[in-house]
């Protein structure tokens, strides 16, 4: 895996492309034989990225190589493991899923073919999500004899709602990408073969803002939904006032005044 400065691209042979062009990173898995299907070596490439995002990012696109996002969990890797070790495992995709959700840099990830089981898990922790007609969601995990364990009921769940979701698992219910467009688990639908296009442009559109207040949008909604009322109204305050001070502030308004586009940090 690469993430130098610059215009970058790793080897083919990665399970987990990165290239860094200027401001914008674009990861894309790249197992296209098993549909990228995650397995270990994805989990620890999508860990230390996340882990150590560039300065010069300021916001990432997510696909997967040959026509799929992801099938999921390589199950490959799960036929041995002993109960302690798939709770472990669990834990660990958890770590790796609130590390995309809540680096600070927003993750726009683009939907094709398969989007299913941790396939899922992994874009419902991204902050924008563009499908392409292609696209098929689906938690297939009850009709393989498993519970879902990459954070689906959590962020899943608060997407459609757990009456859905419930749904969803025990029928193994395939959603296309209109229903799943409909129903939230992707934000745009665009044409077979636009969700690159769409995805980048959204990506340095979202470059253009002021990077505190992406990372107060990243950080204090997700917070905010766990917390009760009133907490979750003070926690706004807190971030109304430290977006509305400073130099970032300060060029909004001005810009606004001066009818031209604000120039950020």
């Amino acid at each position: 895996m690469n993430a130098m400065t610059g215009s970058s691209k790793s080897g083919a042979d990665d399970v987990l492309r990165v290239t860094i062009d200027g401001r914008i990173a674009h990861l894309a898995f790249n197992r296209p034989a098993k549909r990228n299907a995650i397995n270990d070596a994805t989990l620890a490439a999508l860990d230390a990225f996340f882990s150590n995002v560039p300065q010069c990012v300021r916001a990432i696109v997510l696909s997967g190589e040959g026509g799929h996002f992801s099938a999921g969990l390589d199950l490959s890797e799960q036929s041995e493991r002993e109960a302690s070790e798939v709770l472990r495992h669990s834990r660990g995709w958890h770590a790796i899923m609130d590390k995309i959700q809540l680096s600070g840099v927003p993750v726009v990830s683009v939907l094709t073919g398969a989007v299913m089981g941790g396939g899922l898990e992994i874009a419902s922790a991204t902050h924008v999500r563009v499908a392409e007609p292609s696209a098929k969601f689906q938690l297939p995990e009850g009709k393989r004899g498993i519970f879902v364990g990459g954070g689906a009921t959590v962020r899943v769940g608060r997407i459609i709602g757990p009456d859905r979701m419930t749904e969803m698992m025990l029928t193994g219910r395939l959603y296309t990408a209109e229903e799943g467009e409909r129903l939230g688990l992707a934000h745009y639908l665009v044409g077979e073969g636009d969700g690159l296009a769409k995805a980048f442009a959204l990506a340095n559109d979202i470059a253009d803002n002021a990077s505190l207040v992406n990372y107060l949008i990243i950080q204090s909604i997700a917070r905010i939904n766990d917390m009760s009322r009133a907490d979750g109204l003070y926690a706004e305050s807190l971030s109304a006032a430290l977006s509305q001070t400073g130099a970032d502030a300060k060029e909004g308004l001005m810009a606004f005044l001066e009818k031209r586009k604000p120039n950020f940090r």
